[in-house]
């Protein structure tokens, strides 16, 4: 297929079993994108903290900080002349959403010290694509999908989650977010809700959130 999208770094984003990382495989095999991947399934406290959040979530966000931070430096200095765009299945603030939702605001001020110092050498995507899904729907993914580790998330955690997300969007200025109701959508098995979505990427969109 002939790739025409508008942004040379794009960033898939959701809550928890909403399909980013699918999208983003699909995405970079489909266009020969270079492809970065959140490796979340190497966090050693992810187990302990969907069993125990309060004594494992500094650990669990930490982790997570530093390791988007080094596929992200590492994408800032190495370019890769073969492939025509990069796409990546999560946003580095990301790190901020999540501990804003699930530190102690100790911990929350410390992190966000240690946020600031790295936010600003890292590289900004062209695009962020957020894909909602409700609640419900992203439940059913994730028991779908059987990960051991995940099958205590509570609907509560999600919906905080995805507010957080959404509050966030509507309050940033300097990106362009595209929200996708993916409630309806089947982009994996579906040609025409995938089309749906190569569409928007071949989309100029002003800075801001935007609604499809």
């Amino acid at each position: 297929m002939e790739q025409e999208f508008k942004y040379n770094f794009i960033t898939i984003e959701g809550c928890i079993g909403a399909g980013k990382t699918t999208l983003a495989k699909k995405l970079s095999r489909d266009f020969n994108g270079k492809l970065i991947l959140e490796q979340f399934e190497d966090n050693p406290f992810l187990p302990g903290f969907y069993k125990d959040p309060a004594r494992h979530a500094f650990p669990v966000e930490l982790y997570f900080m530093a390791e988007r931070f080094q596929h992200l430096k590492k994408l800032l200095s190495e370019a890769d002349i073969f492939k025509s765009f990069t796409v990546s299945d999560f946003l580095f603030q990301k790190s901020l959403i999540f501990a804003n939702n699930n530190l102690t605001d100790d911990e929350s001020k410390l992190y966000r010290t240690l946020f600031d110092i790295i936010n600003p050498s890292l590289p900004k995507p062209d695009i962020i694509l957020y894909l909602y899904a409700p609640v419900e729907t992203l439940l059913e993914r994730i028991q779908k999908r059987g990960r051991d580790y995940e099958m205590n998330i509570q609907a509560e955690y999600l919906d905080k989650i995805q507010n957080a997300y959404l509050d966030y969007f509507r309050h940033q200025q300097h990106s362009i977010v595209v929200l996708v109701n993916t409630t309806n959508l089947n982009f994996v098995d579906l040609k025409n809700d995938y089309e749906f979505i190569l569409e928007i990427l071949k989309t100029k969109f002003e800075t801001g959130l935007h609604y499809v």
